[in-house]
């Protein structure tokens, strides 16, 4: 069985895709595909299918948010092949009104990332089979992951223990958590911890 190294994993995949990929680079031992939405559904079927890179695992899709750019989303997916022991990472990027193919024909487990990307960030995917929020509550306005979202004017969603329902609030910042002395429980604490006698005694 073939093991190759990232080196042979990315020469071999690079010169199978050829200009199907937009771009690709090494780094911290993984290999990361640049693709466009055009060509994301080939280069995951070969990268799936063919039987010397076997990425047959779906690790998870995320979105990250560039508000600053033309192209706005990138959307990651991470993918893993237990046969050559390898990871690879691919990305695309999209415009706020762009859309994503979706991967759940390929890899059924892509159903509740994408609607994670979609809630969160507002990534629409053609051709997932029940694109609609999964973590944000029924009425939601806008995309909480969002670098433009704003912290307050919304309200937040709790459940109250003595109205025994759902209630909904404005969100409040509370200020006593954004007091920080940047030191370690065990720098901050004026007794002594189990242990420290040990320490100090080095």
């Amino acid at each position: 069985m073939w093991a190759p190294s990232i080196d042979e994993m990315a020469d071999y995949v690079v010169e199978a895709l050829g200009d199907k990929l937009a771009g690709h680079s090494r780094a911290f031992g993984e290999l990361t595909l640049t693709v466009t939405p055009d060509t994301l559904i080939p280069v995951v079927s070969f990268l799936r299918d063919d039987p010397q890179t076997r990425f047959v695992c779906f690790i998870d899709v995320c979105g990250v948010d560039y508000p600053n750019r033309e192209k706005r989303f990138e959307v990651v997916t991470h993918l893993l092949s237990p046969q050559q022991n390898q990871r690879i990472r691919l990305k695309l990027s999209v415009a706020e009104d762009e859309t994503v193919p979706s991967l759940t024909g390929l890899y059924p487990g892509a159903d509740w990332f994408e609607r994670e990307a979609y809630d969160l960030y507002g990534i629409l995917f053609t051709g997932h089979p029940d694109l609609r929020r999964i973590l944000t509550d029924y009425g939601f306005e806008g995309h909480p992951l969002r670098k433009d979202f704003p912290l307050t004017g919304f309200v937040e969603v709790r459940y109250d223990d003595v109205l025994k329902q759902v209630v909904y609030e404005p969100v409040q910042l509370r200020q006593e958590f954004r007091q920080f002395d940047f030191l370690s429980p065990w720098e901050g604490t004026e007794y002594v911890l189990p242990g420290d006698e040990k320490a100090r005694a080095n």
